[in-house]
């Protein structure tokens, strides 16, 4: 018979060993549970949210990137790529927004539907920075206007590496949009007149993707890879609701270009 304090010491080595069993075994598994809160890290004397995912990736641009949402695809491409590892991806994608409000998501706290914090305060690994080039700076001139975009995006690269200079910079071109069909159930143009709308947000695409490759950014040039023979932009990734933003089809098309642009240029490590 074990004494009483025989019995106790029995007890407490057999739950000692069944929690260490229970931690040997759900770790190897790599279930045990993690937690899902953003925590406010000290980072060089700056204050950072970081999120308790592997990698944080925020995309910023207009309805473009809007469209792609919680961005499931992207993820899902993205842990095929990196096996084990997860992934956050915040989308600062506004829709009817144009490049001259893109500085205001990465410095203030911004409201779209919901309030955001700025991009500037998250400890993030990746930003995706998109063209905006479908809400051109239509109130310009075309010359005037991407002299606007070129200096904002002279800003933008500017406080992005200012406030996070471990956070890789990447710049996008989205799917092109196309002469024939654009924004056919939206907008009654004729067809001169939407060839001109297209041409004008090409411009604007086309000028995000010089000045990428002008200042050494690492550029998804989704653009070019969206189009077909003729030049015009593939109408299987264009939503036929409002022939603008991208189908399903378009969205995984982006999706995984993104990834695979992520990982054989190796911008996550």
């Amino acid at each position: 018979m074990f004494s009483s304090t025989g019995f106790r010491l029995f007890i407490f080595f057999c739950v000692l060993i069944g929690l260490a069993s229970y931690f040997l075994i759900y770790s190897q598994k790599n279930i045990l549970p993690k937690s899902t809160t953003p925590v406010t890290v000290n980072i060089f004397g700056r204050e950072k949210v970081k999120y308790p995912q592997d990698y944080t990736i925020v995309m910023v641009g207009d309805s473009m990137t809007e469209t792609l949402g919680n961005s499931d695809e992207l993820k899902k491409f993205l842990s095929q790529y990196y096996p084990g590892k997860s992934f956050e991806v915040l989308n600062y994608g506004f829709g009817a927004t144009n490049i001259l409000s893109a500085m205001d998501r990465i410095t203030k706290e911004t409201q779209h539907g919901r309030q955001f914090r700025p991009i500037a305060d998250i400890d993030y690994d990746l930003i995706l920075v998109e063209s905006f080039g479908e809400n051109p700076l239509s109130q310009y001139t075309q010359e005037v206007g991407l002299q606007y975009q070129t200096q904002e995006l002279d800003k933008i690269v500017s406080i992005l590496k200012e406030t996070n200079s471990r956070g890789k910079i990447v710049f996008v071109a989205t799917i092109s949009p196309n002469k024939q069909i654009f924004a056919q159930n939206q907008l009654d143009l004729t067809l001169e007149k939407r060839a001109d709308w297209v041409k004008e947000r090409i411009a604007y695409m086309k000028n995000h993707i010089a000045y990428a490759k002008s200042h050494h950014i690492p550029l998804i040039n989704i653009f070019d890879s969206s189009l077909m023979e003729n030049g015009d932009g593939n109408p299987d990734y264009i939503s036929n609701s409002d022939y603008i933003h991208p189908s399903p089809t378009g969205t995984v098309f982006i999706s995984k270009q993104i990834a695979d642009f992520i990982y054989h240029f190796g911008i996550l490590h």
